[in-house]
C-alpha cells in the first residue's frame, strides 16, 4: 500500500499483521483504511486517539505518526 503514513503503516503491521486486521479492529472497512492511509480521506482526531491506544503510541508521538511525511519534514 502506497501510503504518506509510513511509520503509522509500520506499526500497524508490527503489531497485527495487516491494515485489514487494523480496520476490523477499529470497526473500519478495509476500503476506509485504505484511503485513510493514502491521504484520500482524513484521519480525525478521535481516529488518532483510539489508533493511538490500540498500537501504543504516545500522544507526544503523534506527529511522528499522524502527520504524512510530506508535512513533516519542516
Amino acid at each position: 500500500m502506497n501510503t504518506p503514513y509510513n511509520k503509522l503503516s509500520g506499526r500497524i503491521i508490527e503489531k497485527y499483521g495487516s491494515h485489514s486486521k487494523f480496520a476490523k479492529a477499529v470497526g473500519i472497512s478495509k476500503n476506509s483504511m485504505s484511503k485513510k492511509m493514502t491521504g484520500k480521506i482524513g484521519i480525525s482526531q478521535a481516529d488518532m486517539i483510539l489508533w493511538g491506544e490500540l498500537l501504543d503510541i504516545e500522544q507526544s508521538d503523534f506527529g511522528d505518526f499522524f502527520i504524512p511525511k510530506e508535512l513533516n519534514k519542516a
